[in-house]
């Protein structure tokens, strides 16, 4: 049937559980009967004479007797539903955004996607996070009195780097690359010299901010080590997912362009999934692909992700614009803020991950589908 043991495999790591779906092309439902032959540490597909089988990786084990819901579905391939022996390996502790910064360390900025150094050999002797953009609203609500800090803001100084959502703020001093301040938005972004991407912008005449998607920040006595675009956004986008759904029990977002245009709605279903595929034959990689050129197992023939599931909506041409209306006068709601041409990739990274899923995974509600790894 062409199927080489292909399947793919969400793993619930709270519940144990796991759903299993081996997979066919849509012209490649065999006539012949299927026999699965689910192991501990490995799967079996037999079909037509053919026998196909596929190891798990280490780490994961399944309790064949617990298997229950085997169907087929046209387009989809094989489902069923089985349990775990024991818990699958934790996740790896995720290198968060305001982590990547200690106080009396040089760090050299790159951009990230073309690696030129932005910032040289900068030591801070003090890394502080800011509080939310949206802090000042919740002001009235701290205070019985007039709001003490009407008016001002706050400006990293010489030797600081101020840390928010989704930038760092950095005192210019005498960058070269920084423009002039000036009234015109244009005139305020901070562009690469060598390959002319939108890294930031400049907050005042000696502040300037540098957005997480665009520049890679390494020890100075470290080398500059490239990460393919595509995995750099998702990996950054589902680090600040993870890392404010955990501090502020916040799970739905509004993804935002420096234009003030909201492009994206995300809502966080969980974080503790883990995805194994197998990429099988090259038919059944061509029809489907979780992964694609973003992710590709770096040895073997099966691939672990530790990923975040999330629904999402376009809100690009106006589309969604009632539910975006109605998220943005929510509270529960965190808007985070990235230049408007990493919006859009992003928009890209999604719809392509979704089209790539079996069509029975792709939708919930109205709401598409979507797994961020991390």
């Amino acid at each position: 049937a062409g199927m080489a043991g292909a399947f793919l495999m969400e793993i619930r790591r709270a519940t144990q559980s796991a759903l299993l779906v081996i997979r066919y092309a849509a012209a490649e439902l065999p006539s012949a009967p299927v026999e699965v032959s689910v192991c501990a540490d490995s799967l079996e597909v037999r079909s037509g004479g053919s026998c196909d089988a596929a190891a798990l990786p280490a780490g994961v084990s399944l309790a064949p007797s617990s298997c229950r819901g085997l169907r087929r579905l046209r387009g989809d391939g094989l489902h069923l539903r089985v349990r775990l022996r024991h818990p699958p390996p934790a996740a790896d502790v995720v290198f968060t955004l305001r982590e990547s910064l200690k106080p009396n360390k040089n760090y050299i900025f790159y951009c990230q996607s073309c690696g030129d150094i932005v910032v040289n050999d900068r030591k801070f002797l003090r890394v502080l996070p800011l509080p939310s953009e949206n802090w000042s609203d919740l002001v009235e609500e701290w205070c019985c009195h007039p709001d003490p800090f009407a008016g001002r803001t706050l400006h990293p100084q010489h030797g600081d780097c101020f840390v928010g959502d989704t930038f760092f703020l950095l005192n210019s001093r005498n960058e070269s690359h920084v423009p002039e301040s000036s009234k015109s938005k244009d005139n305020t972004k901070v562009i690469c010299k060598r390959c002319k991407t939108m890294l930031g912008e400049t907050v005042s005449s000696g502040t300037i901010k540098y957005y997480v998607t665009e520049v890679i920040i390494q020890s100075a006595e470290g080398s500059f080590s490239p990460t393919p675009r595509s995995q750099f956004v998702q990996s950054i986008v589902a680090q600040c997912l993870l890392e404010l759904s955990s501090a502020k029990s916040t799970f739905r977002f509004t993804i935002k362009g420096d234009n003030g245009k909201t492009y994206i709605l995300i809502w966080l279903l969980n974080s503790d999934t883990l995805l194994v595929e197998s990429l099988g034959s090259s038919s059944s990689h061509t029809d489907f692909t979780l992964f694609g050129d973003i992710l590709t197992p770096s040895s073997g023939p099966v691939g672990t992700w530790n990923a975040l599931k999330v629904l999402y909506q376009p809100c690009i041409q106006c589309r969604n614009k009632e539910l975006a209306d109605t998220w943005e006068d929510d509270m529960g709601v965190h808007p985070l803020k990235f230049p408007s041409e990493t919006c859009l990739e992003l928009l890209l990274i999604l719809g392509v991950s979704t089209a790539s899923l079996p069509p029975s995974l792709r939708c919930m509600n109205s709401f598409q589908v979507r797994n961020s790894f991390y």
